[in-house]
């Protein structure tokens, strides 16, 4: 087995080499045995022990063994009890979740803090078999069907290629001691029922079931990358970003969508990193009125004319008027503006107004639109309320809503930030009196 994973490493994983390791360990049979594979193979390997404190003395009794086994090899080992149910609760999450949770979050920040480079766990071919079955009652896209990834980020897998079988005849002819959860033979855990009672029935059909697992899985995985390339032509052609946050606010089209030979099946991969579910929905908002909107925990996708808008929604909330004082250079909220003075020339550009000092009165407001702001757009002529520029500039709901203005201390409209200047406070010609207001949209 050892020569097989140094082999294994050398031509899927040779980043590990020379690398600070942490290792995921639990005290049970399988990340017992990663942690003695790459000890004999000398690689640079720290420890780190999750007690969860969901097995009352049997939880402190791993954690003595695994601080045990890494003060008799000399290994750097860290430790962290979690007040797993608690956590649950105020999350509202699952035990199994709350765990996985804030395992992840732990071993990040002990990468963070002491410069690891990667983190190993002891995920086996059965685990991703279980995984596998368990989406597939679930119900899932083909995210679900292409296994446990070797690699996710700077999370990395390496016994995925050995059976749970593998491991244990390693352990027992090594003499390797480890620690038995007994919780892994309680039926109550969806896993274990489809470990204990599904999978033995299916290796009794097919003897071979991990090797014919293993191909369909590479099969599927040759599939997804087939159809994430096809999204992302696909994407190219049906979306765009608009607002100033473009990396979570985009518009898709309707027209383009529905030309589609199945909108839902596209729909899914571009939508669900935004965590929507509800596609049976999100095809009927295509032919939905506009206002309609459908809201997951993290975005929400409005209907707007011909268009779905994709933004975040703003968890926290937004205060709506903010003060510049004469002297300011910059601020970064509720936008990000700098300010400078004494220019000898005015360059155009969309982001960047010149407005004439002895025509302001600070402290200057910035604040969100309401009903009956009316401005002197430049371009034009006379006075426009804000509401039918709106509508002529056709603005998305969203964008009305996202839109900030920039005020005299008297409530006059100076600029509607990024769009259009008011033309009673333009600076036409450069020199001492002149404050250039620049949007920054990095």
């Amino acid at each position: 087995m050892q020569h097989k994973l140094e082999q294994h490493i050398s031509t899927n994983f040779p980043f590990l080499q020379e690398k600070k390791l942490l290792i995921a360990i639990s005290g049970g049979v399988d990340s017992v045995v990663l942690t003695q594979l790459f000890f004999d193979l000398k690689f640079d390997i720290s420890l780190a022990h999750c007690n969860f404190k969901l097995r009352d003395q049997e939880s402190e009794l791993d954690a003595l063994f695994v601080k045990d086994l890494a003060k008799k090899r000399r290994i750097t080992y860290f430790s962290k009890s979690f007040d797993t149910k608690k956590y649950a609760k105020e999350h509202k999450q699952s035990t199994q979740i709350a765990a996985r949770n804030l395992r992840y979050e732990w071993f990040q920040e002990l990468c963070n803090q002491n410069k690891f480079d990667y983190i190993l766990t002891a995920h086996h071919a059965d685990d991703s078999l279980e995984t596998f079955l368990i989406n597939l009652t679930r119900g899932s896209g083909l995210d679900g069907f292409t296994g446990i990834p070797k690699v996710h980020k700077n999370i990395v897998r390496p016994l995925l290629i050995f059976s749970r079988d593998e491991i244990l005849h390693f352990a027992m002819e090594n003499r390797i001691v480890w620690r038995e959860d007994q919780s892994n033979t309680s039926l109550k855990y969806t896993r274990n029922k489809i470990r204990h009672q599904v999978v033995p029935i299916l290796k009794e059909i097919n003897p071979s079931l991990l090797n014919s697992f293993s191909k369909t899985i590479e099969n599927l995985q040759g599939t997804q990358q087939i159809l994430a390339d096809q999204i992302q032509e696909i994407q190219s052609k049906i979306c765009r970003p608009f607002g100033t946050k473009s990396e979570e606010s985009f518009e898709l089209n309707i027209q383009e969508i529905t030309k589609l030979s199945n909108p839902k099946a596209y729909l899914f991969p571009l939508l669900k990193p935004y965590h929507f579910t509800e596609f049976n929905d999100i095809v009927d908002l295509l032919k939905a009125q506009s206002g309609k909107k459908i809201v997951s925990k993290t975005h929400q996708l409005l209907k707007n004319r011909t268009s779905l808008l994709l933004s975040k929604i703003d968890q926290k909330p937004t205060q709506q008027i903010y003060h510049l004082e004469e002297n300011t250079t910059a601020i970064s909220q509720p936008i990000s503006l700098h300010l400078k003075k004494d220019f000898e020339r005015i360059e155009k550009d969309k982001n960047t107004i010149y407005v004439s000092k002895e025509k302001l009165t600070f402290p200057l407001i910035i604040r969100k639109w309401k009903n009956g702001d009316s401005f002197y757009p430049t371009g034009m002529k006379g006075c426009k309320k804000l509401s039918k520029y709106f509508k002529d500039e056709k603005y998305s709901l969203l964008e009305k809503k996202e839109a900030w203005l920039l005020c005299n201390n008297n409530q006059e409209i100076i600029w509607i930030i990024g769009k259009r200047q008011d033309n009673r406070f333009l600076a036409t010609t450069a020199g001492k009196t002149t404050i250039q207001i620049s949007l920054n949209i990095e």
